[in-house]
Parts: structure tokens; C-alpha cells; sequence
């Protein structure tokens, strides 16, 4: 019995199937299902039942899928015990982050490298949903998301924990009539064009809060983050997002695109949250680095 042979057995368990483990895995079919061949033959106990469907957890891999998560967490400790002896930190730290907040981490992360300069940072920016596979397929350690009330239920392999609440307001140009509102209201809303990040929240959103009073002009909607910008900014559009999606420092702003609040919207608290596996750990450097975004959030 080897640790690699005890996380495939753990990959194979969240995939639910040998061919998508391997690829997380990035490893053969071939070579994880030997290997888990090997643990089953020295434990003389059938791990998993193979068919058309998948790969399925038997009764005793259940009970023995326990014992393996809490073995791999107890690896995990002893690692950072071994880094924290040495006084160093390196390694790589990949981060998944929804559009909009990367412009508040700018600053903490250049401390956090300042600190830590043998870490690597990578920083991927895309949408929620490939976060949360990012996460459960160990591709990223940590994921900055939107969270609420139904997040535990959909995703009971993950933890999320809280670092600021926010609330969905309408970004206009600087100069947009618009910009004068404290507040404005769904009916002056739906006379505008909007340019949409597209993901699953937002649309939603604007179906929910708009809809009712008129059909919605979208001009397009993109990942790309820079376009939406560049819309707005040129005055022929209106967007939509989160307030701290707009927050901007020294000496970074630049035609600064205007928060203003939606009269009623949002009956659902939401938060800006880090999210990890359950069954994993936390490492040093995802706590030091999550430490630092606690401290300046």
C-alpha cells in the first residue's frame, strides 16, 4: 500500500469514474485502475463495482473511503508541519476568481509575494461554475465565488466560508445621466441597452429584475471583461455586476465605470466567499494568503 495508490482510490471516488480520474489525475486509465487492482488485492476487499455507468463506491469501499480521506488529511498536516520546521514556503498557490473582484487582490498579492517570494501565484479569472470544478477536481486550491443560502446544498463537497457581503447594482458611465441617481429604479433601467458578463447569476438576475416591465436590450454578452468595460466607458451601454466589481485604486483608475443601486434587488444575501474541498486541508500558503485577504477586505 503506497499514498499514490490511496489517491486514486480518493480520485476515482469523486469522479465516479476511471477514465475522468486519470485525466485529473493526468495519468493513464490503464495505470489507476491497476493500481487500485493492487490495494483491493492486499486488502482483499472490493473497493469499487465497475459497469456502463461508472465506477461505484461498494459498502466496504464506503466504510474504507473513510479511512482513506482522513490518512490523506493527515499527510497534508504532516507536509506543512515539515514547511513550517523549515520556516519556508513555496510551492504554487492557484487561485480561481469570478470577474470583478481580481482589481481588490492586486495589492495582496504583491504583499503575499513580498512575503513569500518562492510561492507562484497563478490567478485563472473565469466563471463560477468552472471554479467549483476547478476546486472538486483539485485543478485549483482555492476559489473566490458568489455564494448563498443554497450553495451547502448543491455542493456538499465543498466548504464555503464568507469574506464580504455584496449586492448587484448597475454600472454606468461617468458622465450617463444615470450616474446622478442614488438609487435606481427597474422602470429606468429597462429603457437602456446592457452589455452582460454571461454567467448563470447575472442573467438570471436581470430576467428576475427587469423582465416584469418591459423586454430587456441586451447588446451582447462575453467573458471578456475588457469588452464590457469598454462598453460602458464609450457611453453605449449599461451593465450589470457587483458593487465591488467596480471598486477601483490608485493609480489604476481610469474612466471609472459608476456604481448605482437597483431599487429591490437582491432578496438573497450574497457573499464574496472562498471555497476548498471538504476532505482536503487547507495548506500554509492558502491560509497566509487567505489571512491577508480576511485583514484587507
Amino acid at each position: 500500500m503506497n499514498i499514490e495508490q490511496l489517491e486514486h482510490v480518493a480520485e476515482v471516488a469523486r469522479a465516479g469514474a476511471l477514465t475522468k480520474a486519470a485525466e485529473h489525475l493526468h495519468v493513464s486509465a490503464s495505470a489507476v485502475s491497476q493500481s487500485i487492482s493492487k490495494l483491493e488485492q492486499e486488502l482483499g476487499v472490493q473497493i469499487f463495482t465497475r459497469n456502463r455507468q461508472g465506477t461505484v463506491l461498494t459498502a466496504d469501499g464506503k466504510n474504507i473511503m473513510k479511512k482513506v480521506d482522513n490518512v490523506l488529511a493527515a499527510i497534508g498536516e504532516l507536509k506543512e508541519e515539515a514547511n513550517r520546521c523549515t520556516d519556508t514556503l513555496g510551492g504554487e498557490l492557484k487561485i480561481g476568481i469570478i470577474p470583478g473582484p481580481i482589481n481588490l487582490l492586486i495589492d495582496m498579492v504583491s504583499a503575499y509575494k513580498s512575503d513569500y517570494p518562492n510561492v507562484k501565484v497563478e490567478i485563472h479569472e473565469m466563471g463560477p461554475v468552472k471554479i467549483i470544478e476547478g476546486v472538486e477536481n483539485n485543478e485549483l486550491d482555492i476559489g473566490l465565488i458568489l455564494t448563498s443560502e443554497t450553495f451547502g446544498v448543491q455542493h456538499h463537497e465543498l466548504v464555503a466560508e464568507e469574506l464580504m457581503e455584496g449586492r448587484m447594482v448597475a454600472g454606468v458611465h461617468e458622465h450617463s445621466p444615470l450616474a446622478a441617481f442614488d438609487q435606481l429604479s427597474p422602470q429606468q433601467l429597462i429603457g437602456e441597452t446592457f452589455v452582460l458578463y454571461n454567467d448563470d447569476y447575472i442573467k438570471q438576475f436581470a430576467h428576475d429584475t427587469l423582465s416584469p416591465y418591459g423586454p430587456i436590450d441586451i447588446l451582447f454578452t462575453t467573458n471578456n471583461t475588457e469588452a464590457i468595460k469598454r462598453a460602458v466607458q464609450s457611453g453605449v451601454a449599461v451593465t450589470l455586476g457587483m458593487d465591488y466589481s467596480f471598486r477601483t485604486r490608485a493609480p489604476y483608475t481610469n474612466q471609472p465605470i459608476i456604481p448605482v443601486e437597483i431599487e429591490g434587488a437582491g432578496s438573497e444575501p450574497l457573499h464574496l466567499a472562498w471555497i476548498r474541498r471538504k476532505d482536503k486541508v487547507p495548506s500554509r500558503r492558502v491560509k497566509e494568503f487567505v489571512k491577508r485577504v480576511r485583514r484587507e477586505l
